[in-house]
């Protein structure tokens, strides 16, 4: 051995490896190492034999082996632990000279007295179980001597009945190989059965030169065979949970903390499992789409449009933004100034927050969405350019990368829609039996509910997603979690004046005229529209009409930029008929005057919800459950399309035209019958529903 690989020092207490076994240094001398020995008591080495041996080397670390898993133990059959047990007694008094279990101050027997070595003991142990009827040989205890003092019990159990099987068994594994590339090629096709993998899989291998000669196992085998490869990946499950799992990513997810609010935020868009009355009075489905706040779970926004559209997202952000005000009809325990929000902080920086509902107003500061057109739309990003928001698309078939917005619309469908009229369920096997016939609310008053609902239920909802740190059974609700968040970390939102709201609608251009303006089939006026009547705004592009703003979830209001005028950028008009009509707001029935109490209580915050709750349940008050036929839309439909006329004369009695008895003429189906308009009452209440 050469001079460089020799130790420095061996020290007493060390342990060095020589002779092909690990020994412990007992003593050191100037001429010889003495050394433990399995077979006696001590051996005696000189220094030049120990350092020339091959192999010889000081270890290092600590002397004591690492603790053996004995959990393990549980996992074994009692007979097998009982074998052992029975074992470990008779090594230990190998070892030590005592039996497991000896009373304090027993002397070992003379045969294991300390004097004895190893070998003798194992010679006389050996012995006194083959008196026993144990056929074991010397070497048989030395086996599990040294067995035991390495892995401890585990060493000693005899692992052939507890033996570990191949995990497919015999299946041969080109047959595993077929099957994994059959349920491979199965992640982004339509969901199949396990007879076609079965039988895919006998194509793979008869299309290889290696599966062609393998024989394939019973059918059983192989469906417990599709069983073990197809667990946990949904193969016969949705689809889109399957694509979503099978792409998303391999490696251990990471997380990007939020400490503020706005910090991260996210958006998305799906179909709402409910049936509305749509423009036209013909029930019909909706999507929903909606943006949340990581750091306190807060839905800032949510609107609801039967396609939605990248103009829908600018008026998303545009809401999140704004102050949510407070609609006739709603609890005064709905107010920001009774809730746990630092209302009286907010108010000194944005007076508009003084009639503010519950709900917190955030800034974005990065906005996380997927790839749908919807999003990566020019508009939407243009938004998020003008408002200086980082805008982060997740990566394609990623749904876990925005999981708090699907978690949030998920959520949705079980807090709030399913207590609506014409719920439909999940899916056509939990649909109900024609949920058009009930009592729909309307696109805008279902709009109404939904902002109601945030308020009530959700920003005040404790949240499992929000626990304290410090004591995790306590969980927060989002306007909890806000207000702390605002007292820790400083948060100061800067809300969007009227007019940068205003600049984030989509925009129209109409004609201004003596009326006022025209969209949709409602007529939107103002005083201060007198000096923009008839006259052409000076935009050749446009051919001289005007650029109107308006928010397609509220109709109630319209703003038209004065592009003459540097004073008054926008103008705003209103609903002529807003006043008769208050249909923007939902229903109005609701409204009542309510007391004026220092604080909002969990209590009466319980008692909106669920006030709430029973009021969208039972639908629109005075209308009927929609029960139409094909008859009922065909008079509906004659009757809109002939619209309000004047009734004809009846022909005089003289005239050569007139026939004495005139028949009525044949139609098809019998028209509705005319209801008379009631005549105007000044002192009526307009707000009651008729």
């Amino acid at each position: 051995m050469s001079e460089l690989r020799r130790p420095v020092q061996v020290a007493v207490g060390d342990r060095v490896r020589f002779d092909g076994q690990v020994r412990g240094v007992l003593a050191v001398s100037a001429l010889a190492v003495t050394l433990s020995d399995d077979d006696s008591p001590y051996r005696a080495v000189p220094l030049l034999e120990l350092f020339g041996a091959d192999g010889f080397e000081v270890l290092t670390g600590p002397a004591r082996m690492p603790l053996p898993p004995v959990s393990l133990l549980e996992t074994l059959p009692p007979e097998v632990l009982a074998k052992a047990l029975w074992w470990e007694g008779h090594i230990l008094e190998v070892l030590h000279g005592l039996p497991f279990g000896a009373a304090p101050g027993t002397a070992p027997r003379p045969e294991y007295a300390p004097g004895q070595s190893l070998t003798a003991r194992q010679r006389v142990k050996a012995a006194e179980l083959t008196r026993a009827g144990h056929q074991v040989t010397a070497s048989a205890v030395g086996h599990h001597r040294r067995r035991y003092q390495q892995d401890g019990v585990l060493g000693l159990v005899d692992y052939r009945p507890v033996r570990k099987k191949p995990e497919f068994g015999e299946v041969d594994e080109r047959v595993v190989s077929a099957m994994r590339a059959a349920v491979k090629e199965g992640i982004d096709s339509s969901t199949k059965t396990g007879s076609y993998f079965l039988w895919r899989t006998g194509e793979i291998l008869r299309a290889s030169e290696e599966g062609r000669t393998v024989k394939l196992p019973s059918r059983a085998t192989l469906y417990r065979l599709l069983a073990k490869l197809t667990e946990g990946t949904h193969t016969f499950s949705t689809a889109t949970t399957r694509r979503s799992k099978a792409h998303g990513a391999k490696t251990p997810f990471g997380e990007l903390p939020a400490f503020a609010p706005g910090q991260i935020m996210q958006i998305d868009s799906t179909p709402m499992d409910v049936m509305v009355l749509l423009d036209d009075g013909v029930p019909g489905r909706i999507e929903l789409t909606g943006m949340i706040d990581v750091a306190t779970r807060t839905l800032s926004a949510a609107v609801l449009r039967p396609t939605t559209k990248s103009v829908d997202a600018s008026v998303l952000l545009a809401r999140t933004v704004t102050p949510e005000l407070m609609r006739p009809g709603w609890a005064e325990a709905l107010r920001m100034s009774r809730s746990v929000l630092p209302h009286r902080r907010l108010l000194s920086l944005d007076e508009r927050l003084e009639h503010a509902a519950a709900r917190p107003v955030i800034v974005p500061e990065m906005i996380v969405c997927d790839n749908e057109n919807v999003f990566i739309s020019r508009n939407f990003k243009a938004s998020c350019r003008f408002l200086e928001i980082d805008f982060q698309p997740a990566h394609k078939g990623s749904g876990f990368e925005k999981g708090h917005i699907e978690k949030m619309l998920a959520s949705i469908a079980t807090l709030f829609v399913q207590f609506l009229p014409g719920h439909l369920g999940r899916s056509t096997d939990h649909r109900g039996r024609h949920p058009e016939r009930e009592r729909l609310w309307s696109l805008i008053e279902l709009q109404e509910l939904l902002d109601e609902w945030i308020v009530a239920h959700w920003q005040n909802r404790p949240h499992d997603g929000l626990r304290d740190p410090a004591h995790p059974s306590r969980m927060f609700t989002p306007n909890e979690k806000y207000a702390t968040l605002v007292e820790a970390c400083g948060y100061v939102p800067v809300a969007l004046s009227g007019d940068d709201y205003v600049e984030l609608l989509p925009a129209e251009w109409r004609a201004v005229n003596d009326y006022g303006i025209k969209i949709k089939h409602r007529v939107y006026d103002s005083p201060e529209l007198d000096p923009l009547r008839r006259r052409n705004s000076g935009i050749a592009a446009k051919r001289g009409l005007w650029e109107v703003h308006r928010d397609p979830y509220d109709v109630s209001r319209i703003w038209v930029r004065d592009h003459r005028s540097e004073q008054r950028p926008w103008v705003q008009a209103t609903w002529k008929h807003l006043h008769r009509a208050p249909v923007p707001f939902g229903d109005l029935a609701w409204d009542h005057v309510s007391h004026q109490l220092p604080g909002a209580t969990e209590a009466e915050i319980a008692d909106a919800v669920a006030a709430f709750l029973t009021r969208a349940h039972a639908g629109p008050a005075g209308q009927p459950k929609a029960k139409q036929t094909g008859r009922d839309r065909r008079v509906a439909a004659r009757t809109k399309a002939a619209g309000p006329a004047t009734p004809l004369p009846s022909p005089a009695a003289d005239s050569p035209a007139a026939e004495p008895n005139p028949q009525p003429p044949q139609t098809e189906d019998k028209l509705a019958d005319v209801i008379p308009l009631g005549l105007f009452d000044p002192l009526e209440d307009p707000w009651r529903r008729r």
